[in-house]
């Protein structure tokens, strides 16, 4: 794994730094395997940052689009992650219907959602029952608890080593998200960080020792890049 970590002067130049970082994971991976594979994370953080990748002149054809997690909610839901994805930026360019691939929330059962969107992963890329696919580029948060994607501190899902998408947890709310071993597979995973109260979590994940269970950030190490992108309020 390689890290590295990245402090702006504010919020601005954090979403500037995100989209030239993302623009070029973009770039070569349509480069190198005639396609891109993209996963979004949700949250006010990185809606700037959908808002200008809609105003990029990329082939859109060749890029797939997927979410780390999704609160269950219908997809007009005002919580919805794939929901603020359309609106900032989905809605707003020609990318082919197929290319888009949400996580079901519609059946009332969450684990079989889950499954469902497994099934769907497995298909896309081809990978045997048990195999991990590997993301080109997967775009994480972090909240103040130290959580990402749907993965809370001192959950079941953090425990879920073999599957690719599970059933998350917070404050009794299900979600469905990736797992950890599935965010590890990617080629790149990029962390966008902003704000003070950011600080104390990520104090304890990039501490020498720390408690995975309590701060499920930490459990992301990927084969491929790890980069954290944070603005000075986060990351002085």
């Amino acid at each position: 794994m390689k890290k590295l970590i990245e402090v702006l002067p504010d919020k601005t130049a954090l979403i500037e730094r995100s989209l030239s970082l993302t623009l070029e994971k973009i770039t070569t991976a349509i480069e190198q395997r005639g396609q891109c594979t993209l996963a979004l994370s949700g949250g006010s953080t990185p809606k700037p940052l959908y808002e200008a990748l809609a105003q990029q002149p990329l082939p859109w054809e060749k890029i797939h689009i997927f979410w780390g997690d999704e609160r269950y909610v219908p997809p007009d839901h005002p919580d919805s992650n794939q929901g603020m994805t359309r609106q900032a930026w989905l809605n707003h360019i020609s990318i082919p219907a197929e290319n888009i691939h949400p996580m079901p929330t519609a059946s009332g059962d969450p684990t079989l959602d889950a499954q469902t969107h497994e099934t769907e992963l497995i298909q896309f890329f081809q990978v045997g029952i048990g195999q991990f696919p590997a993301f080109d580029v997967i775009l994480l948060g972090m909240g103040d608890d130290g959580h990402t994607a749907s993965l809370f501190p001192h959950t079941e899902a953090l425990a879920v080593r073999d599957r690719l998408v599970t059933v998350g947890n917070k404050d009794g709310q299900p979600r469905l998200t990736f797992t950890i071993p599935l965010i590890n597979q990617a080629r790149c995973v990029i962390f966008v960080v902003a704000g003070e109260n950011k600080r104390p979590a990520l104090a304890e994940i990039m501490a020498e020792v720390s408690d995975e269970q309590a701060y499920p950030s930490r459990s992301i190490q990927p084969q491929g890049e790890l980069w954290w992108l944070l603005d000075a309020a986060a990351g002085e």
